[in-house]
């Protein structure tokens, strides 16, 4: 079954408030096997609120709405669905007395435009509100089926749950599952990604293949239907498991992972302490780090180290290697991780040195000119970037490239 999601409400059009009813619906109605194919917003207004709704009936099987069931002028949702199905608006009483009730048992005084929250058009079936004022709507026309729910968020999903997808069951019967897994990446962009997979991508089918770039990385999204859970993620198993053997050097962690997550479980196991050096990045790898409940097991310290003196006095860069090759240079990094893991007595340091702008440049070395070096065991590794961009996007990907190298250097990747 075909579902259109319409999100009604000037003040989403505005930006006033953010849209979560609509990522919410679509989440709940996938997993229950409903495919949500199109989402649209519209406002307040009569003639465009009739447009969208004829739009939605046009191409989906279900519309489901969320919003303008209110007492006031502008909660025009139902009135404008009986108007383009042709039905009147009736009162339907025992949902007048529920809203009376609703009133008289908080001693406030009812107005009388909340008469207006017990109009329906002929023929709906009406959905209780445990949360509130605003009865649901069900309006079956023909091989089409509207349902109306009210826009406070805690309202409608309360009524998601407990009454609009027990009806959508027993209507439709078992629709089966969607499931959705992300293999989240980093180090490669979207079409270098795209180009390792595509025989994978042209082919797609059950599972699909969607690339999502999100704030520098890159997630694969494998979206599988089934008649159970067990058997979509079955189906979903077999593509990764090819997908991983292509690109699997990239894959930092699935769904809800962050690299510094991700980072802190590998430390945790291989019981390894850190420690960090920055300069351009000014502790936000750190602050990272310290996002996760926990990382006080194996981070030890950091040290922000903006000036030569710094680097020189608190983190044991040799003054001889700054005047030689710069403070920004692989060799100034190199010395800060080292140093810093020295100065720490931790297993692995990290050293990160660079221009992120937007002054700061010199003859041969730009702005977004980064140098990144993990220190350990195993000896020193240096990488060097030559980020674009803004100096927030260059501290975020210097950021990300950090932690992912040091992921890649406690896995034995490097």
């Amino acid at each position: 079954m075909i579902v259109e999601i319409v999100s009604t409400g000037t003040e989403l059009l505005l930006g006033q408030i953010v849209n979560t009813n609509a990522p919410h619906m679509a989440k709940r109605l996938n997993e229950i096997g409903f495919d949500v194919l199109f989402q649209s917003t519209v406002g307040d207004n009569r003639t465009r609120m009739t447009q969208v709704l004829s739009t939605a009936l046009a191409r989906a099987d279900i519309v489901i709405t969320t919003g303008g069931l209110g007492p006031t002028q502008g909660d025009i949702t139902k009135e404008v669905t009986a108007e383009l199905l042709g039905r009147p608006m009736l009162l339907h009483a025992p949902s007048l007395e529920r809203i009376k009730g609703f009133f008289a048992s908080r001693r406030l005084t009812m107005t009388d435009n909340n008469i207006r929250q017990a109009m329906f058009p002929e023929g709906a079936i009406i959905l209780d509100n445990a949360r509130g004022t605003a009865p649901g709507v069900v309006i079956e026309a023909d091989e089409k089926t509207v349902i109306h729910l009210p826009g406070p968020p805690h309202e409608m999903e309360h009524m998601l749950e407990h009454a609009v997808i027990p009806y959508l069951r027993d209507r439709f019967g078992i629709q089966g599952t969607i499931v959705s897994k992300v293999l989240r990446t980093f180090g490669l962009g979207e079409s270098s990604l795209e180009e390792r997979i595509k025989d994978y991508i042209k082919t797609q089918g059950n599972p699909t293949i969607a690339l999502l770039a999100r704030n520098a990385e890159i997630h694969v999204r494998l979206t599988a239907k089934a008649s159970s859970d067990a058997e979509a993620r079955e189906l979903i198993a077999a593509l990764e498991s090819q997908l991983r053997e292509r690109i699997g050097e990239y894959i930092f962690g699935e769904d809800e992972d962050t690299l510094e997550a991700v980072v802190g479980r590998h430390l945790t196991e291989k019981n390894l302490t850190l420690a960090l050096a920055e300069s351009c990045t000014g502790g936000l790898v750190t602050s990272r780090i310290t996002d996760v409940p926990g990382s006080s097991a194996y981070l030890a310290g950091a040290v922000v180290c903006y000036s030569n003196d710094v680097k020189i006095a608190a983190v044991g860069v040799p003054a001889a290697i700054i005047a030689t090759h710069g403070a920004v240079s692989g060799e100034t990094a190199v010395m800060m991780a080292e140093g810093i893991r020295e100065r720490f007595r931790t297993d692995l340091g990290i050293g990160i040195t660079g221009i992120a702008g937007p002054g700061g440049a010199v003859p041969g070395k730009p702005v977004g000119l980064v140098f990144i070096a993990v220190a350990g065991p195993a000896g020193p590794s240096c990488f060097q970037y030559n980020f674009t961009g803004p100096r927030g996007f260059i501290r975020h990907r210097t950021a990300l490239a950090a932690l992912n190298h040091l992921r890649q250097y406690v896995v034995g990747a490097l």
